[in-house]
């Protein structure tokens, strides 16, 4: 009977043994795969590619493309997928409407120029709140909710190009002579343009011999800008200084000063670093301009909107460097 009783004993430990054994290897397979599935979600996370969008200001003006190539450059290095469209020409609003269009396509990110209008605005403060990131390239919107600022600190570059102006004719054999200055603005409504006519102003107005005669707009336009320099000079034949405040005045003021026949009295000065404005440089048609680093621009705004993938915390602002460009470094600046 003991021996029975044993024997029952021991099959029973057996059962139990069996049965927390397939506890055991059920627990194990259960574990197993849900490590599976949070390596294959963490291999999926590191795979994603987000999808973000440069906005420029026109499609094939020549300082966005540049902007726009460096950006692709690094949404590579950061696995990130970008396009690039904009207005065929200067349009803001076409911009606007761009604008919307990408925040109801849910991008994962928007890097875009200001532009000063309260439409625009809302739009970028409707993009935040739908948690898509917006970044301002080139040209501000601080009175939006966008998250940080990526460019030229734009009044100090026109203070500085005003700084060129005043030192260039102070070297003028009578340098005292009342001087007259015409200026060429690419667009009457972004915030770029105005913070360098002001940081300008504030430079020659510190000065009892440069008045300014009158500022005209270009539209970002070469043939405008030629247009608007030679309005003005008809209209005030006593400037003989002409400043353009975008990358395609100074061209398109050297074209009307041709046509005038004032090359001999007119000194231009101009912003940006086309091919077209180094090469005058080279031959003393133009004798300066303030030029900004938009591949700088481009990487930065990419980089800052992967740091904030990443933390998502951002400084307001994130100044790119600018520099002066004169017949004395038009030789040896690299390209």
């Amino acid at each position: 009977m003991n021996d029975r009783r044993g024997t029952m004993a021991l099959s029973a430990l057996g059962l139990l043994f069996l049965f927390l054994l397939g506890q055991f290897g059920y627990s194990y397979l259960k574990i197993s795969e849900i490590v599976s599935e949070l390596a294959d979600a963490g291999q999926q996370s590191k795979a994603y590619r987000h999808h973000v969008v440069l906005i420029s200001q026109e499609l094939d003006n020549p300082f966005w493309r540049t902007i726009g190539k460096a950006a692709e450059e690094a949404a590579k290095d950061y696995n990130m997928e970008l396009e690039y469209v904009g207005p065929f020409r200067l349009n803001p609003m076409e911009q606007t409407k761009l604008l919307d269009k990408m925040i109801a396509s849910r991008v994962d990110g928007i890097l875009v120029q200001g532009v000063d209008t309260d439409e625009y605005k809302r739009l970028i403060n409707k993009a935040i709140e739908r948690h898509i990131p917006v970044i301002t390239v080139d040209t501000d919107s601080p009175d939006s909710s966008r998250l940080t600022y990526v460019g030229t600190d734009n009044r100090a570059s026109g203070h500085k190009l005003g700084e060129v102006v005043i030192e260039s004719l102070r070297k003028e054999p009578g340098a005292a002579m009342r001087n007259r200055i015409g200026v060429i603005i690419g667009s009457a409504e972004a915030a770029n343009q105005q913070q360098r006519l002001e940081g300008f102003k504030a430079a020659v107005g510190a000065e009892p011999y440069m008045p300014i005669a009158g500022v005209a707009v270009s539209n970002i336009s070469r043939i405008q800008a030629a247009q608007a320099a030679e309005s003005l000079l008809r209209e005030h034949p006593d400037i003989n200084v002409m400043v353009g405040l975008s990358a395609l005045d100074a061209v398109g003021i050297l074209q009307a000063v041709k046509v005038l026949g004032m090359q001999d009295r007119v000194r231009i000065f101009g912003f940006d670093d086309l091919e077209e404005t180094k090469a005058a440089i080279a031959k003393g048609e133009i004798v300066a301009t303030v030029i900004q680093k938009p591949e700088e621009m481009g990487r930065e705004a990419v980089r800052q909107l992967h740091a904030y993938f990443g933390s998502g915390e951002l400084a307001p602002y994130h100044f790119t460097s600018h520099e002066v460009l004169d017949r004395s470094n038009v030789g040896v600046m690299e390209p």
